[in-house]
C-alpha cells in the first residue's frame, strides 16, 4: 500500500503525523514484520503479581472484623496495613491499593452495613416496605 507513495500523502490518509510515518516506514524497511514488534520501553518493573493484586481485591470485599481488624469498614491506607500484616505483600502503598481497587469500581470504604442483614426482625420489617413496591398491603392488592 505505501510502496511509490511519499510519508507525506500516508500521513495525510492515515491522519498521522509524517515523522509517525517515516519512523514506522524506517523500521519495516530495516527488519520487515519482526521489527515492528513492540520494543523493551523504560520504566520500572512491575513490583507486584497478578495474584497478589487478586488477593488484595479480595481482602476488599471482605468485611473487616473478619480479619480481626477493629474496623467497620476498610479505608485504603487499613487495606495497605492488612496487606503487609498478612504478608501478601513485603510492602505496597495506599495509593497502589485505591489504584487497583478504582480498576475493578471496588468501594469498601462505602460499605453499608444493611447488605448483610443482622437483624433477626428484617423479614417482617422488610415485607411490609417491599409489600407496597409489590403494591400490595397484608398481602392484599392495591386497587
Amino acid at each position: 500500500m505505501a510502496r511509490g507513495h511519499p510519508n507525506a500523502q500516508i500521513a495525510v490518509r492515515t491522519r498521522l503525523h509524517v515523522d509517525t510515518v517515516r519512523t514506522w516506514r524506517g523500521r519495516f524497511a530495516a527488519g520487515r514484520l519482526p521489527a515492528l514488534a513492540d520494543r523493551k520501553r523504560s520504566g520500572r518493573p512491575v513490583s507486584f503479581t497478578a495474584l497478589q493484586v487478586a488477593e488484595v481485591k479480595a481482602l476488599a470485599c471482605q468485611l473487616p472484623a473478619g480479619t480481626g481488624a477493629p474496623l467497620s469498614r476498610w479505608s485504603c491506607p487499613e487495606l495497605a496495613r492488612e496487606v503487609v500484616a498478612q504478608s501478601i505483600a513485603g510492602s505496597v502503598s495506599h495509593s497502589t491499593v485505591r489504584r487497583w481497587l478504582k480498576q475493578d469500581a471496588l468501594k469498601p470504604w462505602q460499605y453499608q452495613s444493611w447488605i448483610s442483614v443482622r437483624d433477626p426482625a428484617f423479614r417482617p420489617k422488610a415485607a411490609c416496605v417491599l409489600g407496597l413496591y409489590a403494591r400490595t398491603f397484608d398481602d392484599v392488592p392495591l386497587g
